[in-house]
């Protein structure tokens, strides 16, 4: 009976336990299974990839030649630009169709007529007065004569005081009849300057006034300037001045021979247009705020028609110019996209590697580099110039170049390389003359990712 009473309570331990053990022993099975498929994994094939030989543009450099034209810009000036300004007080009587903005007068034409009747009134007075003066003087050389007479009659010795010849009287007869000329003279000035005529060859820029409008000595009555010829004025850089000729001037009258020729260069109503010029001579002082010198160019009969339809030049106008210096010879000329940052270029070696260099400049613009080819150091004549953009060139980096047009293949696996010419044998340091466009990945050096030229 005892034993029926513990049979229960057995069997509910045991069914604890195996509640208790079975997940642990699932667990343990599991990690078993995992850790036996991770130990006895297959191993991944690996697959060496050959190096990428990147298609580049090259050329052969040569020495050449180069012309130098400087580059700059500047905007057109009067040679003489003038202020017209009344020198007597008037109405304005008339106008000369010429005296308009933009109009052309001949030196001497008549440009404003101012009423000068108020100073041909003055003239007549003048006149007037010049004849009572005369009238006077004579009336007082009678009576230093008389007076002389008289002395003589009384039998007077020595010489008659002034007072007794009357000779201040006719000092003064005589100064006033020189002020009665002066007034004439001057109301004849005056008469004659109610006409405003134009002191040289030249064209209106600025009209201040109109017919009816009454002026004083001093009204600005317009701008005009001569037509002769305009000045440009053409800042200079440092580097480049030293290859033009300009026309230097000294304290003790010395002058350089200058006058380097100057194409002007605009565009007017959409069509490009073109002036010819030369140097004049360099201002005297350095700009402070882009430390340079200022040449001025001259361009002769500016306003003249000419054969080719250009249009005339106009004050204000912006004109690029090119100004033609030495020609350098012996020179290697660089194209701008083959310059990289530091004034570095790359070289392609014989062996289709590349190589970097630093250059020092001659001369340079938007466009072009020129590099002296007796410098000693590279480039030679002969070396290949890379012409493809390459932002992380290794050196040392193998390329598969196209030289002038002819493709070099290299021996390395990658692109072009190894290629089969139809009897199955590969050809490396093949030739051919089809171009092959520059592939777009950039020779990078280890660790680096290629990028887009």
């Amino acid at each position: 009976m005892p034993f029926l009473f513990r049979a229960p309570g057995r069997i509910l331990f045991m069914n604890r336990f195996f509640r208790a053990v079975l997940p642990l022993v699932v667990l343990g099975g599991c990690g078993y299974l995992a850790w036996w498929f991770i130990s006895n994994r297959p191993e991944t094939p690996t697959i060496e990839a050959p190096p990428a030989v990147v298609r580049v543009e090259g050329t052969k450099l040569q020495r050449q030649t180069y012309p130098v034209r400087v580059r700059s810009q500047g905007t057109v000036q009067p040679r003489t630009r003038s202020t017209l300004l009344p020198e007597v007080a008037a109405k304005i009587l008339g106008i000369s169709p010429s005296f308009r903005p933009g109009g052309f007068f001949k030196a001497g034409e008549m440009l404003l007529k101012l009423d000068p009747i108020d100073y041909e009134t003055a003239l007549v007075v003048a006149k007037a007065s010049l004849a009572e003066a005369e009238v006077v003087l004579a009336e007082e050389s009678a009576r230093a004569a008389q007076a002389r007479e008289n002395w003589r009659a009384l039998g007077k010795t020595g010489e008659p005081g002034a007072l007794a010849l009357r000779l201040p009287q006719v000092a003064k007869a005589e100064a006033d009849v020189a002020a009665a000329q002066a007034r004439i003279a001057q109301a004849e000035r005056d008469l004659g300057r109610t006409v405003i005529r134009a002191p040289y060859d030249g064209q209106v820029l600025e009209q201040l006034v109109d017919v009816g409008q009454f002026v004083n000595e001093g009204t600005a009555l317009g701008q005009i300037f001569a037509v002769d010829y305009v000045e440009i004025r053409l800042p200079l850089p440092e580097r480049e001045m030293r290859f033009l000729s300009l026309p230097e001037r000294y304290r003790d009258g010395a002058t350089t021979t200058g006058g380097a020729p100057v194409t002007l260069h605009s565009v007017v109503g959409g069509a490009p247009a073109s002036w010819d010029g030369f140097l004049v001579r360099v201002e005297g002082a350095i700009d402070e705020s882009t430390r340079q010198i200022t040449a001025v160019a001259q361009v002769n009969d500016p306003y003249a028609k000419r054969g080719d339809g250009h249009p005339p030049l106009r004050i204000g106008q912006f004109l690029e110019a090119e100004i033609e210096g030495q020609v350098l010879a012996d020179v290697f000329v660089i194209p701008r996209r083959a310059m990289r940052a530091g004034n570095e270029i790359l070289l392609i070696t014989p062996e289709n590697k590349l190589r970097r260099v630093t250059v020092d400049p001659i001369i340079a613009d938007t466009e072009k580099i020129i590099v002296s080819a007796d410098s000693g150091t590279p480039p030679h004549e002969g070396d290949v110039l890379c012409l493809t953009p390459i932002p992380f060139a290794a050196e040392g980096a193998t390329v598969l170049p196209l030289i002038d047009g002819v493709m070099e293949t290299t021996g390395a696996p990658g692109p072009g390389a190894g290629r089969s010419d139809g009897d199955g044998k590969g050809k490396g340091n093949d030739r051919g003359k089809a171009p092959v466009p520059p592939d777009t990945k950039a020779a990078a050096a280890p660790g680096e990712t290629p990028r887009s030229s």
